[in-house]
Protein backbone atom coordinates (compact mmCIF):
# COMPACT_ATOMS: atom_id res chain seq x y z
CA UNK A 1 0.00 0.00 0.00
CA UNK A 2 1.19 3.44 -0.95
CA UNK A 3 -0.02 5.98 0.80
CA UNK A 4 0.82 9.15 -1.80
CA UNK A 5 -0.58 7.28 -4.72
CA UNK A 6 -3.35 6.43 -2.70
CA UNK A 7 -4.19 10.30 -1.99
CA UNK A 8 -3.37 10.76 -6.21
CA UNK A 9 -6.14 8.28 -6.61
CA UNK A 10 -8.41 10.30 -4.22
CA UNK A 11 -7.70 13.51 -5.36
CA UNK A 12 -8.20 13.24 -9.10
CA UNK A 13 -11.20 11.08 -8.19
CA UNK A 14 -12.82 14.30 -6.23
CA UNK A 15 -11.70 16.77 -9.17
CA UNK A 16 -13.50 14.24 -11.87
CA UNK A 17 -16.79 14.36 -9.64
CA UNK A 18 -16.62 18.24 -9.07
CA UNK A 19 -15.87 18.45 -13.21
CA UNK A 20 -19.39 16.85 -14.03
CA UNK A 21 -22.80 18.56 -13.54
CA UNK A 22 -24.63 15.99 -12.41
CA UNK A 23 -23.34 15.49 -8.65
CA UNK A 24 -24.37 19.27 -8.33
CA UNK A 25 -28.12 18.59 -9.51
CA UNK A 26 -28.39 14.89 -7.45
CA UNK A 27 -27.11 17.50 -4.64
CA UNK A 28 -29.50 20.49 -5.19
CA UNK A 29 -32.29 18.49 -5.09
CA UNK A 30 -31.33 15.90 -2.11
CA UNK A 31 -30.09 19.65 -0.49
CA UNK A 32 -33.65 20.90 -0.88
CA UNK A 33 -35.24 17.65 0.51
CA UNK A 34 -33.08 17.70 3.61
CA UNK A 35 -33.51 21.63 4.25
CA UNK A 36 -37.39 21.32 3.86
CA UNK A 37 -37.16 17.96 5.82
CA UNK A 38 -35.36 19.96 8.99
CA UNK A 39 -37.66 23.16 8.38
CA UNK A 40 -40.91 20.97 8.66
CA UNK A 41 -39.84 19.21 11.56
CA UNK A 42 -38.48 21.54 13.26
CA UNK A 43 -41.40 23.53 13.24
CA UNK A 44 -43.67 20.75 13.72
CA UNK A 45 -41.44 19.38 17.27
CA UNK A 46 -41.66 23.20 18.09
CA UNK A 47 -45.47 24.33 18.05
CA UNK A 48 -46.00 20.32 19.28
CA UNK A 49 -43.88 21.29 22.41
CA UNK A 50 -45.61 24.22 22.96
CA UNK A 51 -48.66 23.04 22.52
CA UNK A 52 -48.42 20.04 25.47
CA UNK A 53 -46.19 22.69 27.61
CA UNK A 54 -49.74 24.39 27.43
CA UNK A 55 -51.84 21.96 28.04
CA UNK A 56 -49.40 20.65 31.25
CA UNK A 57 -50.04 24.09 32.67
CA UNK A 58 -53.96 24.10 32.02
CA UNK A 59 -54.01 20.38 34.10
CA UNK A 60 -51.41 21.72 37.00
CA UNK A 61 -53.54 24.77 37.43
CA UNK A 62 -57.05 23.00 37.60
CA UNK A 63 -54.87 20.20 39.99
CA UNK A 64 -53.79 22.74 42.15
CA UNK A 65 -57.36 24.81 42.61
CA UNK A 66 -59.85 22.45 43.42
CA UNK A 67 -61.73 22.77 46.26
CA UNK A 68 -62.09 20.98 49.52
CA UNK A 69 -62.73 17.13 48.93
CA UNK A 70 -62.43 14.00 50.25
CA UNK A 71 -59.00 12.52 49.34
CA UNK A 72 -60.69 9.31 47.66
CA UNK A 73 -62.84 12.11 44.73
CA UNK A 74 -59.08 13.63 44.41
CA UNK A 75 -57.58 9.88 43.17
CA UNK A 76 -60.37 9.94 41.00
CA UNK A 77 -60.22 13.27 39.57
CA UNK A 78 -57.00 12.20 38.02
CA UNK A 79 -54.19 13.93 36.35
CA UNK A 80 -53.43 14.09 32.49
CA UNK A 81 -49.22 14.11 31.89
CA UNK A 82 -48.57 14.81 27.96
CA UNK A 83 -45.06 13.37 26.51
CA UNK A 84 -42.68 16.34 24.87
CA UNK A 85 -40.79 15.17 21.97
CA UNK A 86 -36.78 15.38 22.17
CA UNK A 87 -34.60 17.93 20.76
CA UNK A 88 -33.48 15.97 18.34
CA UNK A 89 -36.58 14.27 17.08
CA UNK A 90 -36.88 17.49 14.36
CA UNK A 91 -34.11 15.05 13.07
CA UNK A 92 -35.23 11.80 13.02
CA UNK A 93 -38.58 11.18 13.72
CA UNK A 94 -38.41 7.38 14.58
CA UNK A 95 -41.14 5.94 17.06
CA UNK A 96 -42.83 9.30 18.11
CA UNK A 97 -45.66 9.31 15.16
CA UNK A 98 -46.67 6.03 16.43
CA UNK A 99 -46.20 5.94 20.02
CA UNK A 100 -48.76 7.83 22.49
CA UNK A 101 -48.45 11.65 23.68
CA UNK A 102 -50.81 11.68 26.57
CA UNK A 103 -52.16 9.11 29.60
CA UNK A 104 -54.24 9.89 32.27
CA UNK A 105 -53.41 9.14 35.26
CA UNK A 106 -56.28 8.23 38.48
CA UNK A 107 -56.34 5.77 40.97
CA UNK A 108 -56.65 1.94 40.93
CA UNK A 109 -56.58 1.73 37.46
CA UNK A 110 -53.10 1.94 35.09
CA UNK A 111 -54.19 3.43 31.64
CA UNK A 112 -51.36 3.49 28.65
CA UNK A 113 -50.03 5.94 26.54
CA UNK A 114 -52.79 7.25 24.22
CA UNK A 115 -53.30 10.02 21.18
CA UNK A 116 -50.44 9.02 18.84
CA UNK A 117 -50.36 10.38 15.60
CA UNK A 118 -50.66 7.28 13.85
CA UNK A 119 -54.37 7.00 15.14
CA UNK A 120 -55.42 9.81 13.92
CA UNK A 121 -53.61 9.81 10.43
CA UNK A 122 -54.42 7.89 6.53
CA UNK A 123 -52.76 4.45 5.92
CA UNK A 124 -50.21 6.52 4.05
CA UNK A 125 -48.31 6.71 7.19
CA UNK A 126 -47.10 3.28 6.76
CA UNK A 127 -44.78 4.44 3.75
CA UNK A 128 -42.92 6.65 6.53
CA UNK A 129 -42.56 10.49 7.21
CA UNK A 130 -40.24 12.63 5.08
CA UNK A 131 -37.04 13.66 7.77
CA UNK A 132 -33.47 14.82 7.42
CA UNK A 133 -32.67 11.34 8.90
CA UNK A 134 -34.88 9.23 6.18
CA UNK A 135 -33.08 11.29 3.39
CA UNK A 136 -29.68 10.84 4.58
CA UNK A 137 -30.34 7.22 5.83
CA UNK A 138 -32.20 6.09 2.00
CA UNK A 139 -31.12 8.79 -0.35
CA UNK A 140 -27.67 9.64 0.33
CA UNK A 141 -26.56 6.01 -0.14
CA UNK A 142 -28.43 6.06 -3.79
CA UNK A 143 -26.21 9.51 -4.60
CA UNK A 144 -23.28 7.73 -3.13
CA UNK A 145 -24.29 4.46 -5.93
CA UNK A 146 -25.13 7.03 -8.91
CA UNK A 147 -21.11 8.68 -8.41
CA UNK A 148 -19.31 5.50 -7.52
CA UNK A 149 -20.68 3.10 -9.71
CA UNK A 150 -18.42 3.50 -12.54
CA UNK A 151 -15.59 4.59 -10.66
CA UNK A 152 -13.57 1.15 -11.30
CA UNK A 153 -15.83 -0.51 -13.95
CA UNK A 154 -15.60 2.62 -16.10
CA UNK A 155 -11.69 2.27 -15.76
CA UNK A 156 -11.99 -1.20 -17.29
CA UNK A 157 -14.22 -0.20 -20.34
CA UNK A 158 -11.93 2.38 -21.16
CA UNK A 159 -8.41 0.34 -20.09
CA UNK A 160 -7.27 2.86 -18.19
CA UNK A 161 -7.35 0.26 -15.41
CA UNK A 162 -4.62 -1.43 -17.30
CA UNK A 163 -2.04 1.33 -17.70
CA UNK A 164 -2.73 2.47 -13.90
CA UNK A 165 -1.52 -1.17 -13.04
CA UNK A 166 1.40 -1.05 -15.00
CA UNK A 167 2.93 1.82 -13.08
CA UNK A 168 3.59 1.91 -9.29
CA UNK A 169 0.06 1.70 -8.37
CA UNK A 170 -1.51 -1.45 -7.40
CA UNK A 171 -5.30 -2.58 -7.39
CA UNK A 172 -5.41 -1.92 -3.30
CA UNK A 173 -4.21 1.79 -4.02
CA UNK A 174 -6.82 2.10 -6.46
CA UNK A 175 -9.75 0.82 -4.76
CA UNK A 176 -8.44 2.78 -1.67
CA UNK A 177 -8.23 5.91 -3.41
CA UNK A 178 -11.20 5.90 -5.42
CA UNK A 179 -12.83 5.08 -2.02
CA UNK A 180 -11.25 8.22 -0.56
CA UNK A 181 -12.19 10.46 -2.95
CA UNK A 182 -15.91 9.64 -2.78
CA UNK A 183 -16.33 9.53 1.19
CA UNK A 184 -14.31 13.06 0.94
CA UNK A 185 -16.96 14.06 -1.52
CA UNK A 186 -19.91 12.91 0.42
CA UNK A 187 -18.60 14.05 3.89
CA UNK A 188 -17.84 17.45 2.36
CA UNK A 189 -21.35 17.80 1.03
CA UNK A 190 -23.38 16.03 3.97
CA UNK A 191 -21.57 15.84 7.36
CA UNK A 192 -21.27 19.96 8.16
CA UNK A 193 -24.91 20.07 7.67
CA UNK A 194 -25.84 17.42 9.91
CA UNK A 195 -23.71 19.16 12.56
CA UNK A 196 -25.47 22.46 11.97
CA UNK A 197 -28.47 20.79 11.91
CA UNK A 198 -28.25 19.37 14.54
CA UNK A 199 -27.37 21.94 16.89
CA UNK A 200 -29.08 24.90 15.50
CA UNK A 201 -32.48 23.07 15.30
CA UNK A 202 -32.30 21.69 19.19
CA UNK A 203 -30.33 25.37 20.90
CA UNK A 204 -33.60 26.85 19.08
CA UNK A 205 -36.21 24.34 20.32
CA UNK A 206 -34.46 24.59 24.27
CA UNK A 207 -33.31 27.75 23.63
CA UNK A 208 -30.07 26.31 25.59
CA UNK A 209 -27.15 24.44 24.57
CA UNK A 210 -26.11 21.44 26.76
CA UNK A 211 -22.77 19.37 27.16
CA UNK A 212 -25.56 16.33 26.51
CA UNK A 213 -26.56 17.66 23.70
CA UNK A 214 -23.23 18.38 22.01
CA UNK A 215 -22.21 14.56 22.65
CA UNK A 216 -25.68 13.07 21.40
CA UNK A 217 -24.65 15.33 18.05
CA UNK A 218 -21.30 14.33 17.64
CA UNK A 219 -22.19 10.74 17.87
CA UNK A 220 -24.74 11.14 15.73
CA UNK A 221 -22.16 12.83 12.77
CA UNK A 222 -19.83 10.14 13.95
CA UNK A 223 -22.46 7.12 13.58
CA UNK A 224 -23.40 8.46 9.78
CA UNK A 225 -19.78 9.17 8.66
CA UNK A 226 -19.03 5.74 9.42
CA UNK A 227 -22.53 4.52 7.23
CA UNK A 228 -21.11 6.80 4.54
CA UNK A 229 -17.68 5.38 4.52
CA UNK A 230 -19.16 1.84 4.52
CA UNK A 231 -21.69 2.22 1.64
CA UNK A 232 -18.98 3.69 -0.56
CA UNK A 233 -16.76 0.85 0.05
CA UNK A 234 -19.58 -1.56 -1.00
CA UNK A 235 -20.09 0.63 -4.30
CA UNK A 236 -16.24 0.63 -5.00
CA UNK A 237 -15.94 -3.07 -4.16
CA UNK A 238 -19.21 -3.71 -6.53
CA UNK A 239 -17.92 -1.76 -8.97
CA UNK A 240 -14.65 -3.39 -9.04
CA UNK A 241 -15.81 -6.68 -9.40
CA UNK A 242 -18.26 -5.47 -12.05
CA UNK A 243 -17.03 -5.86 -16.13
CA UNK A 244 -18.82 -2.93 -16.77
CA UNK A 245 -20.52 0.21 -15.25
CA UNK A 246 -23.99 -0.93 -16.36
CA UNK A 247 -23.61 -4.15 -14.54
CA UNK A 248 -22.05 -2.45 -11.38
CA UNK A 249 -25.47 0.22 -11.72
CA UNK A 250 -28.36 -2.66 -11.76
CA UNK A 251 -26.34 -4.93 -9.10
CA UNK A 252 -25.78 -1.94 -6.93
CA UNK A 253 -29.67 -0.49 -7.54
CA UNK A 254 -30.79 -4.11 -6.77
CA UNK A 255 -28.98 -3.93 -3.46
CA UNK A 256 -30.37 -0.49 -2.71
CA UNK A 257 -33.74 -1.86 -2.94
CA UNK A 258 -33.40 -5.34 -0.87
CA UNK A 259 -31.55 -3.42 2.14
CA UNK A 260 -33.40 -0.14 2.21
CA UNK A 261 -36.55 -2.04 1.74
CA UNK A 262 -37.21 -5.66 1.93
CA UNK A 263 -34.96 -6.63 4.39
CA UNK A 264 -36.35 -3.53 7.22
CA UNK A 265 -40.07 -4.67 6.00
CA UNK A 266 -39.23 -8.28 6.34
CA UNK A 267 -37.51 -7.80 10.14
CA UNK A 268 -40.97 -6.10 11.46
CA UNK A 269 -43.01 -9.06 9.86
CA UNK A 270 -40.63 -11.37 11.33
CA UNK A 271 -40.12 -10.25 14.89
CA UNK A 272 -43.74 -9.78 15.41
CA UNK A 273 -44.47 -13.56 14.16
CA UNK A 274 -41.78 -14.86 16.48
CA UNK A 275 -42.50 -13.06 19.09
CA UNK A 276 -46.62 -12.18 19.41
CA UNK A 277 -47.63 -9.68 21.80
CA UNK A 278 -51.25 -9.93 23.57
CA UNK A 279 -53.38 -6.99 22.67
CA UNK A 280 -54.83 -4.20 25.06
CA UNK A 281 -57.56 -6.42 25.96
CA UNK A 282 -55.63 -9.48 26.36
CA UNK A 283 -53.38 -7.52 28.70
CA UNK A 284 -55.84 -6.36 30.66
CA UNK A 285 -57.44 -9.13 31.32
CA UNK A 286 -54.18 -11.15 32.03
CA UNK A 287 -53.61 -8.09 35.15
CA UNK A 288 -57.53 -8.40 36.16
CA UNK A 289 -56.68 -12.29 36.31
CA UNK A 290 -53.48 -11.73 38.74
CA UNK A 291 -55.17 -9.33 40.89
CA UNK A 292 -58.12 -11.63 41.68
CA UNK A 293 -56.00 -14.43 42.75
CA UNK A 294 -53.44 -12.06 44.52
CA UNK A 295 -56.19 -10.03 46.32
CA UNK A 296 -59.32 -7.56 45.47
CA UNK A 297 -60.15 -4.95 47.66
CA UNK A 298 -63.69 -4.28 46.09
CA UNK A 299 -64.34 -7.76 47.20
CA UNK A 300 -65.53 -7.96 51.04
CA UNK A 301 -64.67 -12.13 51.39
CA UNK A 302 -61.55 -11.85 50.23
CA UNK A 303 -59.01 -13.78 51.79
CA UNK A 304 -55.75 -11.60 51.44
CA UNK A 305 -57.99 -8.57 53.19
CA UNK A 306 -59.90 -10.92 55.52
CA UNK A 307 -56.13 -11.53 56.76
CA UNK A 308 -55.32 -8.16 56.35
CA UNK A 309 -57.85 -6.87 58.34
CA UNK A 310 -57.39 -9.35 61.32
CA UNK A 311 -53.73 -8.62 61.39
CA UNK A 312 -54.58 -4.81 61.50
CA UNK A 313 -57.32 -5.06 64.81
CA UNK A 314 -54.14 -7.63 66.16
CA UNK A 315 -51.54 -4.77 65.10
CA UNK A 316 -53.70 -2.07 67.25
CA UNK A 317 -55.25 -4.16 70.04
CA UNK A 318 -58.76 -3.43 68.70
CA UNK A 319 -61.31 -5.36 68.37
CA UNK A 320 -63.69 -3.42 65.61
CA UNK A 321 -62.11 -1.30 62.59
CA UNK A 322 -64.05 1.52 63.87
CA UNK A 323 -61.70 2.10 66.55
CA UNK A 324 -58.83 1.96 64.98
CA UNK A 325 -56.63 5.03 64.99
CA UNK A 326 -56.38 4.89 61.71
CA UNK A 327 -58.94 4.65 58.57
CA UNK A 328 -59.01 1.44 57.81
CA UNK A 329 -60.68 2.18 54.30
CA UNK A 330 -57.68 4.08 53.50
CA UNK A 331 -55.31 1.12 54.35
CA UNK A 332 -57.70 -1.21 52.16
CA UNK A 333 -57.40 1.13 49.22
CA UNK A 334 -53.42 1.37 49.84
CA UNK A 335 -53.24 -2.49 49.90
CA UNK A 336 -55.08 -2.66 46.80
CA UNK A 337 -53.37 -0.19 45.23
CA UNK A 338 -50.21 -1.98 45.91
CA UNK A 339 -50.82 -5.44 44.59
CA UNK A 340 -52.47 -3.42 41.28
CA UNK A 341 -49.06 -1.46 40.41
CA UNK A 342 -47.15 -4.63 41.32
CA UNK A 343 -48.77 -6.74 38.97
CA UNK A 344 -49.04 -4.11 36.36
CA UNK A 345 -45.45 -3.75 36.69
CA UNK A 346 -44.96 -7.45 36.13
CA UNK A 347 -47.21 -7.49 33.15
CA UNK A 348 -45.77 -4.10 31.53
CA UNK A 349 -41.92 -5.64 31.98
CA UNK A 350 -42.93 -8.95 30.09
CA UNK A 351 -44.45 -7.25 27.54
CA UNK A 352 -41.75 -4.77 27.42
CA UNK A 353 -39.79 -7.93 26.83
CA UNK A 354 -41.77 -9.31 24.39
CA UNK A 355 -41.23 -5.86 21.94
CA UNK A 356 -37.28 -5.63 23.23
CA UNK A 357 -37.51 -9.73 21.61
CA UNK A 358 -38.93 -8.16 18.16
CA UNK A 359 -36.83 -5.50 17.77
CA UNK A 360 -33.38 -7.71 18.61
CA UNK A 361 -34.72 -9.67 15.29
CA UNK A 362 -33.81 -6.35 13.52
CA UNK A 363 -30.57 -6.18 15.42
CA UNK A 364 -29.48 -9.24 14.35
CA UNK A 365 -30.42 -8.34 10.87
CA UNK A 366 -27.94 -5.87 10.77
CA UNK A 367 -25.24 -7.84 10.64
CA UNK A 368 -26.83 -8.32 7.08
CA UNK A 369 -27.96 -5.22 6.01
CA UNK A 370 -25.99 -1.42 7.28
CA UNK A 371 -29.11 0.39 7.24
CA UNK A 372 -30.38 -1.29 9.99
CA UNK A 373 -28.00 -0.76 12.80
CA UNK A 374 -27.55 3.02 11.68
CA UNK A 375 -31.40 2.93 12.02
CA UNK A 376 -31.39 1.79 15.33
CA UNK A 377 -28.77 3.87 16.34
CA UNK A 378 -30.09 7.44 15.33
CA UNK A 379 -33.25 6.89 16.87
CA UNK A 380 -31.74 5.83 20.23
CA UNK A 381 -29.70 9.13 19.91
CA UNK A 382 -32.14 11.66 18.81
CA UNK A 383 -34.46 10.04 21.86
CA UNK A 384 -36.82 8.82 19.90
CA UNK A 385 -36.91 4.91 19.90
CA UNK A 386 -38.82 2.61 22.09
CA UNK A 387 -36.61 2.49 25.15
CA UNK A 388 -37.29 5.65 25.54
CA UNK A 389 -40.56 5.40 24.81
CA UNK A 390 -41.32 2.90 27.08
CA UNK A 391 -39.12 4.73 30.24
CA UNK A 392 -42.03 7.35 29.98
CA UNK A 393 -44.46 4.57 30.61
CA UNK A 394 -42.71 3.54 33.75
CA UNK A 395 -42.12 6.91 34.66
CA UNK A 396 -46.06 7.82 34.70
CA UNK A 397 -47.26 4.69 36.28
CA UNK A 398 -44.28 5.35 39.15
CA UNK A 399 -45.62 8.94 39.68
CA UNK A 400 -49.34 8.08 39.33
CA UNK A 401 -48.69 5.18 42.07
CA UNK A 402 -46.84 8.10 44.38
CA UNK A 403 -49.15 10.81 44.03
CA UNK A 404 -52.45 8.14 44.81
CA UNK A 405 -50.24 6.47 47.54
CA UNK A 406 -49.44 10.24 49.11
CA UNK A 407 -53.74 10.88 48.86
CA UNK A 408 -54.37 7.76 50.51
CA UNK A 409 -52.15 8.78 53.18
CA UNK A 410 -54.23 11.99 53.82
CA UNK A 411 -57.17 9.40 53.86
CA UNK A 412 -55.69 7.23 56.01
CA UNK A 413 -54.43 10.47 58.39
CA UNK A 414 -56.93 12.93 58.10
CA UNK A 415 -60.32 11.36 57.72
CA UNK A 416 -62.34 9.63 60.49
CA UNK A 417 -63.68 6.01 59.54
CA UNK A 418 -66.95 7.46 60.63
CA UNK A 419 -69.29 8.91 58.18
CA UNK A 420 -66.18 8.73 55.98
CA UNK A 421 -67.71 10.21 52.76
CA UNK A 422 -68.96 13.48 53.82
CA UNK A 423 -66.15 14.67 55.24
CA UNK A 424 -63.47 16.70 53.11
CA UNK A 425 -59.79 18.09 53.61
CA UNK A 426 -57.93 21.07 52.75
CA UNK A 427 -56.56 21.38 49.13
CA UNK A 428 -53.18 22.45 50.31
CA UNK A 429 -52.66 18.66 51.23
CA UNK A 430 -52.65 17.89 47.36
CA UNK A 431 -50.71 21.76 46.58
CA UNK A 432 -47.61 20.49 47.77
CA UNK A 433 -47.63 17.32 45.11
CA UNK A 434 -45.14 18.07 42.17
CA UNK A 435 -45.40 18.35 38.77
CA UNK A 436 -44.81 15.51 36.41
CA UNK A 437 -40.87 15.63 35.13
CA UNK A 438 -40.49 12.91 32.48
CA UNK A 439 -35.86 12.23 33.16
CA UNK A 440 -34.86 11.29 29.52
CA UNK A 441 -32.64 7.75 29.09
CA UNK A 442 -29.24 9.02 30.23
CA UNK A 443 -26.80 8.66 27.13
CA UNK A 444 -24.48 6.41 29.04
CA UNK A 445 -27.72 3.84 29.12
CA UNK A 446 -28.64 5.02 25.49
CA UNK A 447 -25.19 3.84 24.33
CA UNK A 448 -25.40 0.29 26.56
CA UNK A 449 -28.66 -0.14 25.12
CA UNK A 450 -26.86 0.62 21.11
CA UNK A 451 -24.20 -1.85 21.81
CA UNK A 452 -25.04 -4.29 19.43
CA UNK A 453 -26.22 -2.06 16.54
CA UNK A 454 -23.42 -0.23 16.99
CA UNK A 455 -20.59 -3.78 16.57
CA UNK A 456 -22.82 -4.40 13.62
CA UNK A 457 -21.50 -1.19 12.35
CA UNK A 458 -18.31 -2.15 13.20
CA UNK A 459 -18.83 -5.43 11.66
CA UNK A 460 -19.56 -3.31 8.60
CA UNK A 461 -16.71 -1.00 8.47
CA UNK A 462 -14.31 -4.37 8.89
CA UNK A 463 -15.98 -6.31 6.11
CA UNK A 464 -15.82 -3.93 3.92
CA UNK A 465 -12.32 -2.63 4.42
CA UNK A 466 -11.51 -6.81 4.08
CA UNK A 467 -13.78 -6.91 1.02
CA UNK A 468 -11.92 -4.28 -0.67
CA UNK A 469 -8.24 -5.96 0.15
CA UNK A 470 -9.26 -9.39 -0.80
CA UNK A 471 -11.30 -7.57 -4.47
CA UNK A 472 -7.61 -6.46 -4.72
CA UNK A 473 -5.78 -9.68 -4.83
CA UNK A 474 -8.00 -11.36 -7.01
CA UNK A 475 -6.29 -11.28 -10.59
CA UNK A 476 -9.75 -11.88 -11.86
CA UNK A 477 -11.05 -8.44 -10.94
CA UNK A 478 -8.29 -6.76 -12.54
CA UNK A 479 -9.54 -7.66 -16.37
Amino acid sequence: MHLHLIRIVALHEIRTVFRSKMPFILYSILLAMLLLAGFVGWNYVSKFNAQQARYTTEVQDNWMNQPERHPHRVAHYGYLVFREKAPLSFFDFGLDSYVGNSVFLEAHRQNTVNMSEAGFSNGMLRFGELSMALVLQLLVPLFIIFLGFATVAGLKQNGVLKILLCQKASYFDILAGKTAGLVAVTWLLFLPLILAALIGGAVLLQNEINAELLLRSGLILFVYAVYFLIITMIVTGVSAMSKNASNALIMLVLGWMVCFIVIPKSAQTLGSSLYKAPDKIAFEQAIEAEVRKEGDSHNPDDPHFAALRANTLKKYGVDSVHKLPVNYGAMVMQEGERITSGIFGTQFNKLIETYQAQNAVSVILGFFDPYLPLRNISMQLCGVDFDTFSEFQKQTEQYRFDKTTLINKIHLTQISYENDRAQKVAQSNWQQMPPFEFRPVPLAATIYNAKWSLIALLFWLVAGAAALGFISSQRKFQL
